[in-house]
């Protein structure tokens, strides 16, 4: 039977690339599957800028779909063959370290006082939990949109720690305004107060569901219902801080001069429909990829499911992605 396990691993006096020392970061994980002796066949997966480690749980779900059919026995990651993790980015909203957290030096929140983080900090932190738990290598990392930055990250930050590379509805730099309109919006708010607002009754609950539901509209769901149910149900989790934090973090990342970094195969994967990352991206980070010498595959989901397609039509590149994974020895 597979093994699943859900924990928290904190680290002491974690060293930001600001500078800045977290006096506690923990890192909420999901592992799926059983670690070799050797440490070596270990796959980590990353999630998305607005979900969590939740979305490699049987009947789990994320902003991306629930990717069950991606990860589990039998399929393209799979978790007979190989110990998959999936850590709760620093900063986010699902058990890990962010604005909400207790600043173990005052007892209070951080809430605006939370220190920038870069997504070099991200995958360091991620770095630093596999070491926890024992793996020494990486077979590869997948993700898809903001966990396609963490992937392009990876590759370049720790270049000989993993053997291939998955981003997916993603790119190696963002090209995205994250945060203006978001801060706009939270200060039309009466209880935003600068980002201070957890005394405040209510909080920031009904922006967050409005912001939710356009944001779900734009990565093309389509049912009214559904979408209102998904971001009251995300909104009664997801702290408003953390979409500043997550966000200032990916307008400052930028690897393509980095690319020649890259020591392993890259399959560079997109959505036909996506409008955040559309096809039109595609020759461009393939010839980026191609001229710093990079072993790169691309793939297009043939999906209607826009920005979604990596979940909500897995099965749509589950074969591509099954076919990566064995010719760089991942699976047999």
């Amino acid at each position: 039977m597979e093994t699943i396990a859900r924990d928290t691993y904190t680290i002491h006096d974690f060293g930001l690339s600001s500078g800045e020392i977290l006096p506690e970061a923990a890192i909420a994980y999901v592992t799926r599957g059983k670690l070799a002796p050797d440490g070596r066949n270990a796959v980590l997966v990353t999630h998305g800028y607005t979900s969590g480690h939740q979305m490699i749980e049987p009947d789990g779900g994320s902003a991306e779909g629930s990717w069950t059919t991606l990860v589990g026995p039998g399929a393209p990651i799979d978790t007979e063959r190989n110990f998959v993790v999936c850590s709760n980015m620093l900063g986010s909203s699902f058990g890990s370290t962010n604005a909400a957290s207790t600043d173990p030096r005052t007892g209070r929140r951080y809430g605006s006082r939370f220190p920038k983080i870069s997504l070099t900090d991200i995958v360091t932190a991620q770095h630093r939990l596999l070491q926890h738990l024992g793996v020494k290598h990486l077979r590869a990392v997948v993700g898809p949109s903001y966990g396609g930055f963490q992937t392009f990250q990876w590759a370049v930050t720790f270049p000989d720690f993993l053997d291939a590379a998955v981003p997916v509805v993603s790119a190696p730099r963002a090209r995205l305004n994250m945060t203006a309109d978001t801060v706009a919006r939270f200060q039309r708010d009466p209880n935003w107060n600068g980002g201070d607002y957890y005394d405040t009754p209510g909080g920031m609950t009904a922006t967050m569901v409005a912001l939710r539901m356009e944001t779900l509209g734009r990565y093309g769901m389509t049912d009214e219902a559904a979408i209102r149910r998904a971001a009251e149900q995300w909104a009664a989790v997801f702290d408003a801080n953390s979409l500043l934090i997550l966000g200032h973090a990916a307008e400052a990342y930028d690897v393509t001069a980095d690319l020649h970094r890259i020591r392993v195969p890259v399959l560079y994967v997109l959505s036909r429909t996506d409008a955040l990352f559309p096809p039109t991206r595609a020759p461009e980070v393939m010839e980026a990829l191609n001229k710093a010498g990079v072993d790169a595959t691309y793939f297009e989901i043939d999906s209607d499911k826009g920005h979604l397609a990596s979940g909500a039509d897995a099965a749509k590149w589950a074969p591509a992605l099954r076919s990566f994974m064995r010719r760089v020895g991942v699976a047999a």
